[in-house]
């Protein structure tokens, strides 16, 4: 199995539907005013964190999220329809990055926790609305505001109130099976668990804690050796570890000291975590040796539980002890740095360029410029003139004169052309 815990996706908030222009047109009503409706507001984008997701990879098949467009304004005075909001559904644990930035938007680590990410775009007014005592039939509307569109970089930290650590093999994914409903793969060789496993472990008081059997580490890991690089950090939100030594290996108490070293070169925190010592595989050795490693582990620490994850013996009582340090030991404050997310609301796309396509010819390329020339009639001169003035004061005539264009030639924008004349 594929292990994903970090993905790029990109999401797009909904359009804003286009005002309309329009005119009552009643039977015994001489002269009808301007019944255009507003466009509807384009769909909003959250992030909400599921309990019932515990992984990234339903986003390798898709990447692409966008909400729903709010539908163009109508006659009658009738606006459009605003868009659909779109919820996205990602585990506890996510930060979520704009990969644009570089600034870390989000840390998701509440059960329904609701971010919002990207805000629709604002419908259109339509003609109704720029009705006045000096003009009442005005002959344009708005075009709706572009939705937001983000690239950003998913990373899950699971969330976990013990994790298991230990040499690769070392019996880590068998014993959260038998102390858990978990049913992770298991095989007799090195790096068997290649993604983190979650399991429930149920208290005797009928409460529970999770435990998360971390894939197995190896020298070198903290600068990216083997698969600890990538799986180190997933230990950051626990409250303790249970350290799982294999006692069929060369060398035991090296093997421990190894991965304490790869947690110290990682984070100093993780390295002061407090551990749970289980000497697995007891039922493997004689008793001669299992008695001589309890004595050297016993210098290291007093927490120290002679275990056989295979046979379950002594399992119960490691189970009861570590249920109580979790009601001991207190949930880590981990603090990460979350910016102020303003870009979440920029909706603005009013910047533009400028491209000369021939000797003559100029095109005008922008999102506003091309929205605003969307909903205007070459055909209308209230409209054109209207136009016109937008683009005088976005200083779209000043940049085409820096570009060279003078008296006479061609200017595209959209569907309309123009003469340029200053």
């Amino acid at each position: 199995m594929q292990f994903l815990d970090k993905v790029k996706i990109k999401v797009l908030s909904g359009d804003g539907g286009n005002g309309a222009v329009a005119w009552r047109r009643e039977k015994y009503v001489d002269k009808g005013g301007p019944a255009g409706g507003d466009g509807g507001r384009g769909g909003d984008v959250y992030f909400v964190a599921d309990e019932n997701v515990s992984t990234l990879l339903d986003f390798k098949f898709q990447s692409i999220f966008k909400a729903q467009n709010g539908e163009n304004g109508r006659p009658k005075s009738q606006h459009g329809r605003g868009g659909k909001d779109l919820f996205i559904k990602v585990p506890v644990g996510t930060v979520v990055k704009d990969l644009n930035t570089g600034k870390i938007i989000a840390d998701i680590k509440e059960p329904e926790q609701t971010v919002l990410i990207a805000k629709g775009g604002r419908g259109g007014r339509g003609n109704i609305r720029f009705a006045t005592s000096q003009k009442r039939a005005p002959q344009f509307c708005e075009p709706g505001e572009c939705g937001v569109e983000r690239d950003l970089e998913l990373e899950l930290k699971l969330i976990a109130d013990v994790g298991l650590l230990g040499m690769p093999n070392a019996g880590k994914s068998t014993l959260i099976s038998v102390i858990s409903q978990a049913k992770p793969k298991i095989a007799d060789y090195p790096f068997t668990t290649i993604v983190p496993n979650l399991g429930v472990v149920k208290k005797p008081d009928g409460d529970s804690f999770v435990v998360a059997d971390i894939p197995g580490l190896i020298e070198g890991a903290s600068e990216g050796v083997g698969l600890g690089h990538e799986f180190l950090r997933h230990v950051e939100r626990c409250r303790f570890l249970i350290h799982i030594v294999d006692l069929t290996q060369n060398d035991p108490v090296n093997n421990f000291n190894i991965i304490n070293n790869e947690l110290s070169k990682h984070d100093t925190r993780l390295a002061n975590l407090y551990q749970v010592i289980a000497l697995n595989k007891i039922d493997a050795i004689s008793e001669d040796d299992v008695k001589k490693y309890y004595e050297e582990f016993k210098k290291i620490s007093d927490d120290i539980f002679l275990i056989s994850a295979a046979t379950r013996e002594n399992i119960k009582e490691l189970v009861n002890f570590v249920s109580e340090k979790t009601e001991e030991i207190p949930k880590p404050e981990i603090v990460v740095e979350v910016e102020e997310d303003l870009d979440a609301y920029d909706n603005d796309d009013s910047n533009f360029e400028i491209y000369k396509e021939s000797k003559d010819t100029y095109r005008v390329q922008g999102g506003r410029i091309i929205r605003i020339a969307n909903v205007t009639d070459a055909k209308n001169s209230e409209q054109i003139y209207r136009f016109q003035n937008i683009l005088t004061a976005m200083g779209v005539f000043e940049a085409l004169e820096q570009a060279g264009a003078k008296d006479g030639d061609t200017i595209k924008i959209s569907h309309l052309e123009f003469g340029y004349f200053k």
